[in-house]
């Protein structure tokens, strides 16, 4: 296991350089100049323009402009923004506010998916299996704008159940942009869960437990739950990533200050700096959210072992 883990580690860093080197690329091919965007409706003197772009490389080629990058990144440098602010400054305020939103995301997709798919599975076609395949499709189907704006309306505005903007309510103001958040995961999880616990329900070793006079809920519990777990944890692990990633419209619907809203300013703003560090932390939580994920599969299925 720790030769395993200790591969895909070292796998991991050609993957982080390949990926900020891509943003990186794409934000320098961005039209326009961030200099002198700086200055508004009062531009900037030619003397103070030339010397903030040579202050932040703007002058050098792609190629070089990266390899100042990386080597003040190998000194725990990220940067500065081009008003002057430290990168990690930013990513240590605004980190938190994602975390926690995907905290909560996460917590809605795994228990309400999970327990709205095991019910939909072992009551295949009933009742509640076609709510769970309606209502899935419904919720998948619309655009998570869409969906957004109108949880905010109607659960915000119209029944005061929840606050609709900011951190004033504490993790209070975290639940209903977490349950928009995890909305489309919540029913790809719920049906998958439902998929395969319909499929394990009909297995030998089922009919076997059953077959023993095992009570229904030790049947489910023990026997086909876990085993139908396995591809919903890949599923939610790789998804930890995704959502952190993804808040860029919820936390601005929402007016969130976390690492969507800043990647959604800097992008606008042109701050590659900003953006190459806060994906690059992305992609390294969304590699160790992976790695934990096939760790557990020894957990959930003792057959699995890493050499």
């Amino acid at each position: 296991m720790g030769r395993y883990v200790a591969r895909r580690l070292l796998l991991a860093i050609p993957v982080m350089i390949g990926a900020s080197f891509l943003i990186f690329a794409m934000v320098y091919a961005l039209p326009g100049d961030p200099i002198r965007a700086l200055g508004g409706d009062r531009p900037l003197s030619p003397g103070v323009v030339a010397e903030l772009r040579a202050q932040y490389n703007l002058n050098d080629p792609l190629v070089v402009q990266y390899g100042k990058y990386v080597g003040n990144l190998l000194q725990g440098d990220l940067g500065t923004d081009f008003r002057g602010r430290q990168v990690i400054d930013t990513i240590s305020q605004r980190l938190p506010v994602t975390a926690q939103l995907t905290l909560v995301a996460i917590l809605f997709e795994a228990v309400i998916g999970i327990i709205a798919g095991v019910l939909a599975g072992i009551r295949r076609n009933g009742f509640l299996d076609n709510l769970v395949l309606v209502s899935s499709t419904l919720i998948v189907s619309i655009p998570i704008l869409v969906l957004a704006f109108v949880a905010q309306y109607v659960f915000g505005l119209q029944l005061g159940l929840f606050p609709i903007s900011g951190l004033g309510e504490g993790w209070y103001s975290f639940l209903l942009p977490g349950l928009v958040l995890a909305s489309g995961s919540l029913a790809y999880v719920a049906r998958l869960t439902r998929t395969s616990v319909a499929e394990n329900m009909r297995a030998d070793y089922v009919r076997t437990a059953r077959a023993k006079g095992l009570p229904n809920r030790t049947v489910v519990v023990r026997h086909t739950l876990r085993n139908s777990l396995i591809p919903v944890v890949t599923f939610i692990g790789a998804d930890i990533g995704n959502l952190m990633g993804g808040a860029i419209v919820t936390e601005s619907v929402f007016n969130l200050p976390g690492v969507g809203r800043a990647i959604f300013d800097s992008v606008r703003q042109q701050e590659g700096a900003v953006v190459v560090g806060i994906v690059t932390l992305m992609v390294f939580f969304f590699i160790f959210f992976n790695l934990v994920v096939d760790v557990l599969y020894a957990v959930l299925d003792p057959r699995i072992r890493y050499d």
